[in-house]
């Protein structure tokens, strides 16, 4: 158990979750829409016809490339490894983008704006995406591709 929390940051994580949640709220209230970053993706990339005004999802969807180059900037670079391989990653993102459209949502329209909300839906959504995480490492660490 040492080893998993060797590298843990609570600080850096309870901050984070912190703005993800002052920018959620915002976006409710403010504005009465769902922060969901599928959503918006999909929306400011033309794919979907309702949702955010379009020039919103576009500020968005480019904040946070700039965020993470802020982040980045300040705390210096973040080294990004993934062994699979590009092809995999790849293929990773287009069945999280085709699991996103089907399931109406992602886990932060979901999991982080749905379930403040209390939506049954989001609950289901929430409850779906974790299992399935869980079932991924399981076979993962069966196939001898864990860590």
């Amino acid at each position: 158990m040492g080893d998993l929390l060797a590298n843990a940051m609570p600080a850096q994580g309870l901050i984070g979750g912190l703005m993800i949640g002052a920018a959620s709220a915002v976006m409710l209230l403010g504005l009465g829409r769902i922060a969901g970053v599928s959503g918006l993706a999909a929306r400011a990339v033309g794919i979907a016809r309702d949702g955010a005004p379009r020039p919103l999802a576009i500020a968005f969807v480019i904040g946070l490339p700039l965020g993470a180059a802020l982040v980045a900037l300040l705390n210096g670079p973040v080294t990004a490894r993934f062994e699979q391989g590009m092809p995999a990653l790849i293929l990773g993102g287009l069945l999280v983008g085709f699991g996103t459209r089907l399931g109406s949502g992602c886990t932060s329209g979901h999991g982080v704006c749905g379930m403040s909300r209390l939506s049954a839906r989001s609950l289901v959504a929430t409850a779906a995406f974790m299992l399935a995480g869980f079932v991924t490492v399981a076979v993962m660490n069966a196939m001898g591709m864990g860590r």
